[in-house]
């Protein structure tokens, strides 16, 4: 019964996003635009902090602009040396984590997105752009192509991460926060209680989008969650052995109510990583060997009050991420009595 619930979802999710002359469908173009939607009646109040959920890290590095100044968060070192072009260019290396644009990403199934800000050296405005070591595109752009989404598929729910902010007085951030209004509007959830929170209420409301924000002044706007509510632990190591035993050890000591819980499967280089495979980059070097064995962990996880919740990766095109732990919820219809929790 299991498979053929598995195949019926993936008949309903699994569509075309673009054609294809050959009238094959790649990696690119199978996508999961409306699984959310398209889950099963039962799963439909179960709260969002017991799905399973496929998120990015530094979700909007698929482009960054090595003329760009150095971004701030990088240091003192890091800026003297990127003087030199060369430099710059192993830099996006280094900083490009995911190929797909936030379009290509929610099509394929992503719904957290991990993000970084910062304002830009010499700017006259108050302009806010995404930032991981060189600067990306600005802010209001990646907002306005999410929008456009969820404006087309209407009951997907997504989570936005602001969880770095460099370079960013009150007047920034006040900017910031204004882009986030016009973006989405009616659409941005207020924070409430973590446990209350269902697609089914989201749906009632036609509430889209949940904004957290690492910094006091979502104390001052209603529909900006604290940080606290998203908790992400960093294994910040290279080795896939210790980054398995991290997952599993923060999530045994997950608070059961309260907040949501972000599992970042991601492998972080070291200085010397960097220097070992300076030309090859991140992708080639660190994340395409490692993934399938990443993603075999996530395969074997469940989701629920005390297992897994929101899972991030890097790259998340180079294998069947967001389709497996999507997947993860048909393990709720398995034992309903996880969907009373």
């Amino acid at each position: 019964m299991l498979a053929l619930r598995k195949a019926r979802r993936k008949l309903r999710m699994g569509t075309i996003c673009s054609p294809n002359p050959s009238g094959t469908k790649t990696a690119l173009e199978v996508c999961n635009a409306d699984w959310m939607a398209s889950l099963p009646p039962h799963l439909h109040n179960v709260p969002l902090s017991n799905l399973a959920i496929p998120g990015s890290h530094d979700s909007f590095s698929y482009w960054v602009d090595e003329k760009s100044p150095v971004g701030p968060d990088q240091t003192p070192a890091v800026k003297r040396l990127a003087r030199i072009s060369l430099v710059k260019k192993l830099m996006k290396k280094w900083s490009v984590t995911q190929n797909l644009t936030f379009r290509e990403q929610l099509e394929a199934g992503i719904r957290y997105f991990d993000l970084r800000v910062s304002s830009k050296p010499g700017d006259a405005d108050q302009e806010i752009y995404f930032i991981h070591g060189l600067f990306g595109i600005k802010v209001r752009d990646g907002l306005m192509e999410i929008d456009s989404f969820l404006t087309q598929h209407p009951q997907e729910v997504i989570f936005l991460d602001f969880n770095h902010f460099y370079a960013m007085d009150e007047a920034h951030h006040k900017c910031l926060i204004l882009r986030i209004q016009e973006a989405f509007g009616n659409k941005l959830c207020p924070a409430c209680s973590v446990e209350s929170l269902t697609l089914q209420t989201l749906w009632e409301k036609k509430y889209q989008v949940l904004i957290f924000y690492h910094c006091p002044f979502y104390k001052q706007y209603s529909f900006l969650w604290p940080g606290k509510k998203i908790p992400a632990p960093w294994a910040n190591t290279t080795s896939v052995r210790k980054l398995i035993l991290f997952l599993e050890t923060t999530l045994s000591e997950r608070a059961p109510r309260g907040s949501f819980h972000v599992s970042q499967a991601i492998l972080t280089p070291r200085v010397k990583t960097i220097a070992r495979g300076l030309v090859g980059g991140l992708k080639n070097t660190l994340v395409h060997r490692n993934l399938p064995a990443i993603l075999d962990w996530v395969k074997s996880q469940k989701p629920g009050a005390m297992g897994v919740n929101i899972i991030t990766s890097d790259f998340v095109d180079l294998v069947d991420f967001a389709t497996t732990v999507i997947e993860l919820n048909d393990l709720l219809q398995e034992n309903r009595s996880l969907a009373k929790c």
